[in-house]
């Protein structure tokens, strides 16, 4: 075992991903759909809508009988019914001068290719109608198709299902998806300092931070989290945990023990899988180099830091891109970004990739907001809490000046 760290780009890290296949799909209900990736194109088998409606209520006219007409010179409609919500308007097939009552949403009798909003007509008698505004073919109407016909592609595969396009679904009759299978993250925390968060910590130790927090991104970046607890600096225990949490997970986060001290046994515990094999120990940002990725299959298995805010950065920067992989997105960050103005001098070193934590203050309406970078060790948790997101600072720049404009990565 090498106990010197073979540092990796961050953008070699994260090509590694490539050979990580996406979850198998598997069918849900699309009323439980929301927010799943979508596995397969989904292409329309039938009309939406199924028949031409109103958009208004009013009257449904053939168009060509109230051109020309106005307040002066109105055109008087024989009404030859009306179509009431839920019938079908198929029933009355219209004539020259001839006209429907409708309502919004009811279907447009044959022959029929416009409404008149009732807000342009008068009452003439009980079987006419005055019509004082001209209408174009298809005005106030919606086609049958006009919004899917069959064999037009509804969603592309990748696409992440929002509550439109679940109704969009409905509408089309399709009451089952095929989405990617989400992921499934173990989580265990490693330390004999360590205990969980209901306790009061004794002398020397300190409550589980890690599990809670890297349960939360799990969850964000809509994965399933299963928390493993907390294991002592035990090797055999930590095998053991780390093979039982592989039966049931797809992707393993260890926090702590990933660096070279002589308790620190992630490496050791990795290797000893049956059937894994390392793949990174070291990368080449800051904060977060002891960062260990390990394969076994298609299962990830990551070594992480044990201060919380490496824990972080090393969660956006490469757990949350490889879960977007298992899910269909592909190894993206997918975090919202925003353009702002370095608000004081950054220093930063070259040779690793640095994440700043950074606050953003408002400025003048139309003007950027400030990034002000939240200083701190990175056992520190107030300068995470104080933090809007990172601005990234690229391995060769030594340094930001004041001024400059920069792209945040925004904390979900």
């Amino acid at each position: 075992m090498n106990d010197f760290f073979k540092l990796i780009s961050p953008s070699d890290f994260v090509a590694l991903f490539a050979d990580f296949d996406p979850l198998p799909p598997e069918p849900v209900p699309t009323s439980l759909a929301r927010g799943r990736i979508l596995a397969e194109t989904l292409v329309s088998r039938e009309l939406l809508p199924p028949f031409s409606r109103s958009t208004m209520d009013g009257f449904a006219v053939r168009a060509a009988d109230t051109f020309g007409c106005s307040e002066s010179e109105t055109a008087l409609l024989t009404v030859v019914g009306e179509i009431a919500m839920g019938a079908s308007g198929q029933v009355f097939s219209l004539g020259p001068g001839q006209a429907t009552r409708i309502w919004t949403g009811g279907e447009l009798p044959q022959k029929a290719d416009a409404v008149v909003m009732v807000e342009y007509t008068q009452a003439f008698d009980r079987e006419t109608v005055a019509v004082f505004r001209p209408v174009a073919p298809g005005e106030n109407v919606i086609r049958a198709g006009e919004d899917y016909r069959p064999d037009t592609v509804i969603l592309e595969a990748g696409s992440r299902l929002r509550p439109q396009d679940l109704g969009v679904l409905s509408g089309l009759g399709i009451t089952d998806v095929p989405v990617f299978r989400r992921p499934k993250v173990a989580i265990l925390s490693t330390g004999d300092e360590l205990v969980p968060p209901d306790q009061t910590p004794p002398p020397g130790k300190i409550r589980d931070i890690n599990s809670t927090t890297l349960a939360a991104l799990v969850e964000e970046a809509g994965c399933i989290p299963l928390s493993y607890g907390i294991c002592t600096d035990d090797f055999d225990r930590m095998l053991a945990l780390c093979s039982e949490a592989l039966d049931q997970a797809d992707v393993l986060l260890l926090s702590g023990g990933s660096s070279v001290g002589q308790r620190d046994f992630t490496q050791r515990v990795f290797g000893a899988i049956p059937g894994s094999h390392l793949l990174v120990h070291g990368v080449s940002v800051r904060p977060g180099k002891p960062t260990i990725l390990a394969r076994q299959g298609n299962k990830a298995l990551f070594g992480l830091p044990g201060h919380v805010a490496s824990a972080l950065v090393v969660f956006t920067c490469f757990v949350r891109p490889l879960l977007r992989q298992y899910s269909g997105l592909g190894p993206t960050l997918g975090l919202q970004t925003v353009t702002a103005i370095t608000g004081q001098q950054i220093p930063s070193v070259i040779g690793r990739e640095d994440y700043v934590r950074v606050s953003l203050v408002p400025q003048d309406a139309g003007r950027p907001p400030l990034a002000m970078p939240v200083y701190g060790k990175s056992g520190l948790l107030n300068p995470l809490v104080r933090a809007d997101g990172l601005l990234p600072i690229g391995r060769d720049v030594e340094g930001l000046d004041k001024g400059i404009e920069v792209v945040v990565l925004l904390f979900p």
